[in-house]
């Protein structure tokens, strides 16, 4: 089944991943890495549809970073470094204060910039004027982004929303930027009204539901976790590592819908992914190995 990216449609097909690549070696089931026998399509009759990409790759969380390189979260630097691994990728987007896209993950500047104050209320041109910290180069827009993937490898895009605010700016900013892209991408997000934007206005869109059961145990964090599926009617979800094995995330596979965990941090996670996951975003010293 083809799954649709800026209204026109990929069937994984028109981007194969190189030899060699983590996610050649995924769908090989090569090299000691996940394949789909070993993941969630083993269980519930498999993963299928549109969603179905996703389990391919393992996915670098904000690029490539850190390591003895160096390299700054979100930076194009860390995101060349993932392709060149083979690997798919995970980045953050948020809006500044003109409406245009940008790959950056916190609320205000200061913890990745020598600048401090809110990242929303700052124009393009300021953020355009000032450097990641270390050699991560300028803070990226998302459509810079898309065109050094070019399709290559799938990613993932996280839409931040703060509290309360709409989601709608940002979403159709997201949306305008992914027509015409024709790789493998997803949305994704911990506001449910995200998914439900995307699936009122730009259905052709995979989205996906970030999962945290921290702070939500009991019957009210999982009336919660139901009232955010129905809400924003994920083709995927992006489940927190520390809550696996989770009743709620196995129902959601035996059901077809991929679970990705977040976020693989050390080698000995990898055994959680295989049994209760179809996939891992992953950063640090759990970079997944292949051969």
């Amino acid at each position: 089944m083809a799954a649709a990216y800026g209204g026109r449609a990929f069937d994984g097909a028109a981007h194969p991943p190189g030899p060699g690549s983590a996610c050649a070696d995924r769908q090989l089931g090569g090299g000691g890495r996940l394949d789909q026998g070993a993941a969630g399509a083993g269980q519930g009759g498999g993963v299928s549809g549109r969603a179905e990409f996703l389990t391919r790759c393992d996915y670098a969380h904000r690029g490539l970073h850190g390591g003895g390189e160096g390299l700054i979260e979100n930076s194009l630097p860390a995101f060349a470094a993932a392709l060149d691994a083979g690997l798919g990728m995970e980045c953050d987007v948020r809006l500044s204060a003109d409406g245009i896209v940008y790959v950056f993950h916190d609320e205000t500047l200061d913890r990745l910039t020598s600048e401090t104050g809110a990242f929303g209320r700052c124009s393009a041109q300021k953020l355009d004027a000032i450097p990641l910290h270390g050699n991560g180069g300028p803070i990226p827009t998302l459509r810079a982004l898309l065109e050094m993937v070019g399709g290559r490898q799938p990613l993932l895009i996280e839409i931040k929303i703060d509290g309360v605010e709409p989601v709608s700016p940002l979403c159709a900013a997201v949306e305008a930027d992914l027509r015409g892209y024709t790789g493998p991408v997803a949305i994704m997000s911990f506001d449910p009204r995200v998914g439900r934007w995307f699936a009122a206005h730009a259905p052709q869109v995979v989205r996906g539901l970030v999962v945290t059961e921290e702070g939500g145990k009991g019957w009210w964090g999982h009336l919660k976790r139901a009232l955010a599926m129905r809400h924003a009617k994920p083709d995927f979800l992006a489940y927190d590592i520390r809550d696996l094995p989770s009743p709620f995330a196995t129902r959601a596979r035996l059901r077809g819908v991929p679970v990705l965990s977040w976020t693989v941090r050390r080698p000995e996670n990898w055994k959680t992914v295989r049994q209760h996951a179809d996939g891992a975003i992953f950063e640090g010293e759990a970079q997944p190995r292949h051969g």
